[in-house]
Parts: C-alpha cells; sequence; structure tokens
C-alpha cells in the first residue's frame, strides 16, 4: 500500500480529482529556488508561493466567481461556504502544513483514503489582504446524527491507524498522521460515517523503503 499511495502523490497512478493536484505538487517540488531555504522557514514559504503563483498564472487558475454570501462557517484553517444543494466550496490557505506541497499530499491523501468526500481543486484566490487560498469544492453531506466518536475509533482501527492522543490518529506501517477528527470533522448519515476535513501528516518512515 505505500508504493500505491507513493505513486499517487508522485503523479504515477490516478486517484480522485488528483490530475491538477499532482501537477501543482510536482511543479512545486522540481523548484530551485523553494529548496535552497529551510523547509518550514519562513523565506521557503515565501519562494514557494511565489513559484505557486507563476503555475496558477500559466494555468489560468484564478478563481473570480466565489459567492461570498454564501457564507457557511470557518475555522483556523479554512471557510466554507455553500455552492448548491450537492457542494461546498472551502477556502484552505494551508496554515495547518509547512509547505504547500504538504498540503497539496493531504489533499491527495484524502481523495486516496475518504474517494466518497473528495476534493476538487477548482483554483485559487486572493483575500483583500493578499492572502493565496487554494479553493475546492467537496461533496455536502447531511447530518442525521452525532457521530459517536468511539465508532471513529474502530473504524480507523480495522484500517491500520491507531489512536495516539485525543482525536489524532497514527498508521505507523505506512508513516502517516492522521489529525483532529472530531465529531465536526466526521459527519454521520444514515450511520455511515463522513470524512469531510482531514490533516493528514507524512512521516520519514513513510518515506523508506
Amino acid at each position: 500500500m505505500k508504493n500505491e499511495i507513493r505513486n499517487v502523490l508522485s503523479g504515477k497512478s490516478e486517484v480522485s480529482f488528483g490530475k491538477v493536484i499532482q501537477a501543482i505538487s510536482n511543479y512545486l517540488g522540481k523548484s530551485k529556488s523553494a529548496g535552497e531555504a529551510v523547509k518550514g522557514s519562513k523565506s521557503f514559504r515565501q519562494k514557494e508561493t511565489e513559484n505557486l503563483v507563476s503555475f496558477i498564472n500559466e494555468n489560468r487558475l484564478w478563481l473570480n466567481q466565489i459567492d461570498f454570501s454564501q457564507y457557511v462557517s470557518e475555522g483556523a484553517e479554512q471557510k466554507v461556504y455553500l455552492k448548491d444543494s450537492q457542494h461546498v466550496i472551502k477556502l484552505n490557505d494551508a496554515i495547518y502544513y509547512t509547505s504547500w506541497i504538504d498540503y497539496f499530499h493531504n489533499l491527495l491523501l484524502h481523495n486516496y483514503f475518504f474517494p466518497d468526500t473528495a476534493y476538487n481543486l477548482l483554483g485559487f484566490t486572493k483575500d483583500e489582504k493578499e492572502i493565496l487560498y487554494a479553493v475546492v469544492q467537496q461533496n455536502f453531506v447531511a447530518i442525521t446524527n452525532i457521530t459517536d466518536l468511539k465508532k471513529v475509533k474502530e473504524f480507523l482501527e480495522q484500517n491500520g491507524f491507531s489512536n495516539s492522543r485525543n482525536n489524532d490518529y497514527i498508521n505507523k506501517e505506512l508513516g502517516i498522521i492522521l489529525e483532529d477528527l472530531h465529531d465536526e470533522n466526521v459527519l454521520t448519515n444514515n450511520e455511515i460515517l463522513f470524512f469531510i476535513d482531514t490533516v493528514f501528516y507524512l512521516t520519514e518512515e513513510f518515506w523508506k523503503d
């Protein structure tokens, strides 16, 4: 499975709505200017963002028709808007990640593990403060009852993820961390769990053979 996921991240294998995300990840990964700075540093993030903006310009990925009147909610990392009866739009500035590549890897990992709520990257936008946001579309999930976090734990343990603390999990065999799975990020519809907001991280173990 690890090799299969690596192929998804590199673009060698397909995943739901993955082509654009994979192309951006590869573009940023090959960028020398970002690579010269220490990952996680302010200079790295700035250069990486500049490279990302160049890709957006070259591929005409700016979105200017977002209906901000359909605001639903927001958290530390993203803003949510209703698109129609079946979809929501989410604006994310990747603040939870040390790099934009890590954020795009998160999208690909989510789409691999949870295709029912796969992220479709529509493009990018900036707010009045010139903060860059990725704009993703996701299926709307109606809540029929409050999520039982014990069932979340059972489901993840059956799929190789053990509870590390609170609502955070880790798959030590794969080297993948999955965090922040509280009852607002995992919804329940007719007794079925839907993971709508995930925070995936890759550890050094993931890249080991």
